[in-house]
């Protein structure tokens, strides 16, 4: 079975993707600049909710917004958010990157700080391996330093647009890992990426637009254009990988 992973930042977030035939949560916070780590009661709650549902759950670790080039005191923030949610979610989600390079250096001190907690905790790189100047070479540092997972949408803005990288990345790593295609991918186009890339994890947000719920605040800027997660997405991207799963078996 293909697996499905949708990336929310709030409780309802996990209801719609439960509904509509999720089989993973990156849990986050801040979703509108991308995902930050999520706070604590959040995790807790969220955790209880996912697995209530038959999910599992990996949680994101960003420190702050911005690039993927840490300092001492960002990895230090990541290194104790990581010891904290390595006994709570299924795995973890983080990457590092510098100067076009993945930081390795970073990432094994990130995997070191989880693993002294729990050694067997699953891990997810993001798209921090998009910030590299050739991602289907860096793919290499996340086989090496042990991460399960590789999300990526071939360095492009969106997935679609670099299938051909995808697909080397797919094809370099064979089954030492697993890429995951994700950005930008909806129902009318999961199925021709994953034809073409030969990917068998697909992530997205699967959200649509909402209406502010506090025009004073909306009218402030306080907030970027709200989304909200779509049972309706989430299950059309099911449906379609669902369709050519069945159809190319």
């Amino acid at each position: 079975m293909m697996m499905l992973e949708i990336c929310v930042d709030d409780l309802a977030g996990i209801e719609a993707a439960a509904a509509g035939g999720a089989n993973r949560i990156e849990l986050c916070s801040v979703l509108s600049i991308g995902g930050m780590t999520p706070t604590a009661a959040f995790t807790e709650q969220a955790v209880e909710l996912a697995h209530a549902r038959g999910m599992a759950i990996r949680a994101m670790v960003r420190p702050r917004g911005g690039d993927f080039a840490y300092d001492d005191a960002d990895m230090a923030m990541a290194a104790a958010e990581a010891r904290w949610l390595a006994s709570r979610v299924d795995g973890l989600v983080f990457g590092a990157a510098k100067d076009g390079r993945l930081d390795e250096a970073a990432m094994a001190r990130f995997i070191e700080a989880a693993r002294g907690v729990r050694p067997d905790i699953a891990l997810t790189l993001h798209r921090a391996i998009d910030a590299t100047a050739d991602p289907a070479a860096e793919v290499e540092v996340a086989v090496r330093l042990g991460f399960d997972l590789v999300l990526t949408s071939g360095g492009a803005v969106a997935a679609p647009d670099a299938a051909d990288v995808i697909r080397a990345m797919v094809e370099r790593v064979g089954d030492r890992c697993r890429i995951m295609a994700g950005a930008g991918v909806r129902p009318d186009n999961v199925a021709a990426l994953v034809a073409a890339t030969g990917v068998r994890d697909v992530h997205g947000s699967a959200s649509s637009p909402t209406r502010a719920s506090d025009a004073l605040a909306d009218k402030l800027e306080f907030s970027p254009q709200p989304r909200r997660t779509d049972p309706d997405v989430v299950r059309g991207l099911r449906t379609a990988i669902d369709t050519l799963e069945t159809t190319t078996a």
